[in-house]
């Protein structure tokens, strides 16, 4: 009778504590779905007088100029730049990391050290920009002759530093959650723990790798602060980190702070912008999730 009892107690609250989640879950959705119809719907008015022709094939993006060109090619290759050498620091800084920390680490050093790396996350992106414009522009400087002030290399390599905890943190959670066995299995066989953690745990995490390495990406390609602040204004075609240049968030964020009138073609702008951020942004997460299904039934 009290069984009976109990079980028709718990029936409303696992409703009710189902229906919380739905509703979680639910409003997840909804924001997505408000964010794609405002910048859709904004970017629509854009294109209604800018073909898609001319913004994907122009080369020269000058929306505030009395002679006005909407070619998206500058910004994205400045973004795609500084994304490369973010990856080049933190893909590498960020997998040894999470190396160390799951295969090397005594527990008491993985307790010092993981909170101390994820302090990185926490930082300001501004005071990131600032440190790339006052301490690593000047250091670069004396390594590179000519380096202008405003650069994408410093821009990135900061950048780098800033995702290194996404990275390290994801892909240590992927290599803790390789089973124990498989370890096991390969010190028996006479490995060591260097060709155990490098041919054997990181290859079976694999899948859970390369998601950790895309969400940095990602992270990259959105980034504004540090890009805005050390990487320049200037929209060009960028074919060396070394120069400087203008991403699609910094001409955003440059265009958002201005006096331009709400409803103006300048205006829209940043949302078709906007449109194709969100679009790369979609190209990464369709081929990360195209290589994590390919990895985990290969594994």
């Amino acid at each position: 009778m009290d069984r009976d009892f109990t079980k028709t107690r718990a029936r409303p609250l696992e409703a009710a504590v189902e229906g919380l989640l739905f509703v979680a879950a639910a409003a997840a959705v909804a924001i997505v779905a408000g964010i794609l119809f405002v910048v859709v719907s904004e970017a629509a008015k854009f294109f209604a007088e800018v073909s898609v022709v001319e913004f994907v094939t122009d080369t020269q993006w000058t929306p505030l100029f009395q002679d006005a060109h909407y070619g998206i090619a500058p910004l994205l290759s400045a973004t795609l730049m500084s994304t490369l050498v973010a990856l080049a620091v933190a893909v590498p800084l960020g997998l040894l990391a999470a190396l160390y920390l799951s295969e090397f680490a005594h527990e008491r050093a993985r307790e010092i050290v993981k909170p101390v790396l994820e302090l990185l996350a926490g930082v300001p992106t501004v005071v990131y920009g600032y440190f790339a414009l006052l301490f690593v522009t000047p250091l670069l400087q004396r390594i590179i002759p000519g380096l202008p002030g405003f650069n994408l290399l410093s821009a990135g390599l900061v950048m780098g530093l800033m995702i290194v905890p996404y990275i390290a943190s994801l892909s240590e959670d992927a290599l803790r959650a390789t089973p124990r066995s498989l370890r096991d299995g390969s010190t028996a066989l006479g490995a060591t723990r260097y060709e155990t953690a490098f041919r054997v745990v990181l290859p079976a995490a694999i899948s859970g790798v390369v998601g950790a390495v895309i969400l940095g990406m990602s992270r990259a390609v959105g980034e504004t602060m540090i890009v805005a602040v050390a990487g320049g204004l200037q929209p060009r075609i960028v074919t060396s980190p070394a120069e400087s240049g203008a991403t699609v968030t910094a001409f955003i964020a440059q265009v958002a702070l201005g006096d331009l009138p709400y409803g103006s073609l300048q205006y829209q702008s940043i949302f078709a912008a906007g449109l194709a951020l969100l679009f790369l942004t979609l190209i990464f997460n369709i081929v990360a999730f195209y290589l994590q299904r390919r990895f985990r039934e290969a594994y």
